[in-house]
């Protein structure tokens, strides 16, 4: 489960870690006892807050509350704000990235740590990213964190305090069975100080029952993937621009493997399972027009699922409602010619493999 942003420097202050002077705020009452200029921060489970203009900064109490309702009730890549969060701005001498994350490949917990804190991870070189594996099994050591805090060329009091806070926040990570635990930026203040100006924290959904002090909010789910959920449809929402519906957790990820292959990239997969049931198979396409992809890529395995029963879901809810898009589909397996020439009579794009079909989808939304 997905932490707001607030949540999760909740349980950063339980552990000891400074975070800045803040609270929600919805009224112009709510800005008492907060000292000015201060940043508003949209409480959305996902990245890109400031690209969204859901991050503003302030300088007085009319300001603020002019730009509270400018972020209150936007949306920002599908999750509509209904918190915001107030914090005084924070005095920053440096930033660093640190984090603790699950590494599934070798099993043990996983420190990345940066100077060039305030980016995206992803946009960091790999060689300016300091990474430490911990041994689960004994749990952090000092000789792990000499070997992280010693890369990051800090000062002697800095190296101290940033020490201490890889302390904490590992012996957080592992009392919430948490997958992650991120502080970006973690700041360098002008007196050597460190504080979390940012908080991200996901824990185990299966050890939820174990920590009662949380309360569930699913904030990682899209109004798109609640309806989903609701009608037993695995539904996902990403970030590109090409709707995927496969059957199978394996052949769904393949799928969006031969699309990050051929420059292209999934913004919506839909799973089907071992479902053939046409009712289910028209819901399923019905959210994925919702979604509004520039293309949709079918692509099935007919081992349990009769491929012409799927052909038939899909072609019913092309002939009602009609599509904006272009549709390509790769489908093999029990009656795989019957749900072609099914597929073909709706005016839908075959194609043979799963390579073919990959390509062409990914050049009809521009990549190479």
């Amino acid at each position: 489960m997905k932490l707001f942003e607030y949540r999760g420097k909740e349980l950063f202050k339980k552990y000891g870690l400074e975070v800045p002077n803040g609270k929600l705020v919805s009224t112009e009452k709510d800005f008492s006892g907060l000292n000015f200029p201060l940043v508003l921060k949209a409480q959305v489970p996902i990245g890109g807050r400031g690209k969204a203009g859901g991050i503003k900064s302030t300088e007085n109490k009319k300001d603020a509350i002019s730009k509270l309702s400018q972020i209150i009730g936007m949306d920002i890549r599908g999750y509509k704000v209904g918190k915001v969060l107030a914090e005084e701005k924070a005095d920053i001498k440096n930033e660093l990235y640190l984090s603790i994350s699950l590494d599934r490949t070798k099993k043990m917990p996983l420190i990345m740590a940066s100077a060039s804190g305030g980016m995206d991870i992803e946009s960091v070189p790999d060689e300016k990213i300091i990474k430490e594996w911990i041994n689960p099994l004994i749990g952090i050591q000092p000789f792990n964190i000499r070997n992280v805090v010693s890369k990051l060329k800090l000062g002697k009091e800095e190296s101290k305090e940033t020490s201490k806070t890889l302390t904490k926040i590992y012996k957080l990570f592992r009392d919430y069975d948490c997958e992650l635990v991120e502080i970006n930026p973690l700041i360098i203040t002008s007196n050597g100080g460190v504080m979390a100006l940012d908080s991200k924290v996901i824990i185990n959904d299966d050890a939820m029952y174990r920590h009662t002090d949380i309360i569930p909010e699913h904030v990682e789910l899209t109004p798109l993937e609640k309806d989903a959920k609701e009608k037993g449809i695995t539904f996902i929402q990403l970030d590109g621009d090409i709707g995927v519906i496969a059957n199978g957790a394996g052949l769904t990820m393949a799928t969006l493997d031969a699309l990050t292959y051929y420059k292209g990239q999934g913004g919506v997969f839909l799973d089907l399972g071992g479902t053939d049931d046409p009712e289910k198979v028209k819901q399923a396409f019905e959210l994925m027009k919702k979604a509004k992809p520039r293309v949709i890529f079918l692509n099935l395995f007919g081992g349990i699922t009769k491929c012409d029963t799927v052909a038939t879901g899909v072609k019913a809810v092309i002939t009602k409602e009609g599509i904006n898009c272009p549709v390509i589909t790769r489908i093999k397996g029990m009656n795989e010619e019957a749900a072609k020439e099914i597929l073909k009579d709706a005016g839908l794009i075959t194609a043979t493999t799963l390579q073919d079909a990959a390509q062409r989808s990914s050049e009809l939304v521009g990549g190479k």
